[in-house]
């Protein structure tokens, strides 16, 4: 039993540092410096960098207790709204990769840090490859689906999937918030970082 308490102590201090590191590779955390220059590409970059920061906070901390809360009128979990946010992530990044989104994928399992993580990470490449743009236009939205692929022009990203998960970033709040775990007081979405 002496041994035991300190194996479950080595245990808990790996984990709780494992989270840490995690969480201090993961961009968002803070909005980047803001571009020198106002090109439609730099905007573009910037909606998704405060769409990073809003995903990043709305998502900190977050347990298994609030992934599995429903607002009970048979509305998405949170995790739901998660798996939702990282197909979303994914339009976003495929339009700046000048990529098809694959519809007949499935989207695959993975853990709450894993989804957050991979949905982090699509915003950042998004966000670098939209800076370095000077044409928008040569950056449609392109589906493929089972009967063929579609395509639509760059608006459809802006009014579609950027702002959507903007609303769901923010659903997500909510929900957190009913489910008894609100975020961070100190976060600041106008400045791009937590308050002092």
């Amino acid at each position: 039993m002496k041994l035991l308490l300190p194996i479950v102590l080595v245990l808990i201090s790996l984990t709780v540092q494992s989270q840490k590191t995690m969480n201090d590779s993961l961009p968002y955390a803070s909005i980047p410096e803001a571009p020198q220059e106002y090109t439609a590409g730099a905007v573009i970059a910037r909606m998704v960098d405060g769409l990073g920061f809003r995903y990043y906070w709305a998502t900190e901390g977050l347990t298994d207790n609030e992934l599995d809360y429903a607002p009970g009128n048979e509305g998405r979990t949170i995790r739901q709204t998660l798996t939702h946010l990282y197909g979303l992530s994914e339009v976003i990044a495929n339009s700046a990769k000048k990529e098809a989104t694959d519809r007949t994928k499935k989207t695959p399992d993975m853990t709450f840090e894993e989804t957050r993580k991979a949905t982090l990470m699509n915003f950042k490449t998004a966000s670098e490859l939209f800076l370095k743009t000077d044409d928008l236009g040569g950056l449609p939205v392109i589906f493929q689906r089972a009967n063929g692929e579609s395509e639509f022009p760059f608006w459809n990203n802006i009014n579609g999937p950027i702002e959507d998960a903007v609303w769901h970033a923010g659903q997500i709040v909510v929900l957190r918030r009913s489910a008894g775990n609100p975020i961070n007081p100190k976060v600041n979405v106008f400045l791009g970082k937590l308050n002092e």
